[in-house]
């Protein structure tokens, strides 16, 4: 079962945080300067958008049925396919490829003490993420 106490921040976790919006921000800056609008930091290309319904079956075993998939329902679902670079590149340059899933309408299945009506979902098609830390995603 899911409990907070797995999730173990960094000591500098907040500088990281704020290092990395400013990391973000100058990726803003330059892509918006070459292409003469925002686009955004990361993912900036999309490479298609679908409206779809997720299914979350009744009677899932204990370790998944939780959250979102705590009962049985139906739910909105949105997802965008991208890739990674804040460039927008031709699709036959070879770079990661992700995938966003926001599901809508799932009110009474955030975590304790939290209130939201949807739930985000980022994948990427690799077999881990680069890094095991934020700070070592992005820092030389």
């Amino acid at each position: 079962m899911f409990s907070p106490s797995v999730e173990k921040p960094e000591s500098d976790e907040a500088q990281t945080f704020s290092e990395l919006v400013d990391t973000l921000r100058g990726i803003t800056e330059t892509t918006s300067k070459d292409y003469g609008h925002s686009v955004r930091a990361v993912h900036a290309k999309s490479t298609g958008l679908l409206k779809a319904e997720i299914t979350v079956i009744d009677h899932l075993p204990p370790g998944l049925a939780q959250g979102l998939f705590a009962k049985a329902g139906r739910y909105p679902v949105v997802m965008r396919f991208s890739t990674s670079p804040g460039d927008i590149v031709a699709d036959s340059i070879s770079t990661p490829r992700g995938v966003g899933i926001k599901i809508t309408g799932i009110s009474g299945s955030a975590p304790p003490g939290e209130s939201a009506d949807t739930q985000d979902f980022v994948m990427i098609n690799g077999p881990a993420f680069i890094a095991r830390r934020p700070r070592n995603s992005w820092v030389a």
